[in-house]
């Protein structure tokens, strides 16, 4: 498994101890590109998650996406190995 799957299994993990609503956008180049790797609903909140690993970041695309995610009244996030805790108290404070 690589670095990002384990992050991404992590954030499921989280999820659905919550039982929040996901969904993971398969980018095969027929959506928009850069739409975040979950997008969740939970008691009418909308939530944007971008996975990262071993300290990658977002490109400019992803980005951009997230910031009208955000625009349009949602959360945002960009989860890596260190902002996994951050992340859980976001979700035990906010669902």
């Amino acid at each position: 498994m690589t670095p990002e799957a384990k992050v991404k299994a992590k954030i499921k993990k989280i999820l659905l101890t919550h039982d929040i609503w996901y969904a993971m956008p398969h980018g095969a180049g027929y959506g928009n590109a850069g739409i975040p790797d979950f997008l969740c609903c939970h008691k009418g909140k909308f939530i944007a998650i971008e996975a990262k690993a071993n300290g990658n970041t977002v490109t400019s695309l992803q980005h951009h996406q997230l910031q009208l995610i955000e625009f349009a009244g949602g959360s945002s996030w960009i989860v890596d190995e260190d902002s996994l805790d951050a992340f859980e108290k976001f979700i035990e404070g906010n669902v």
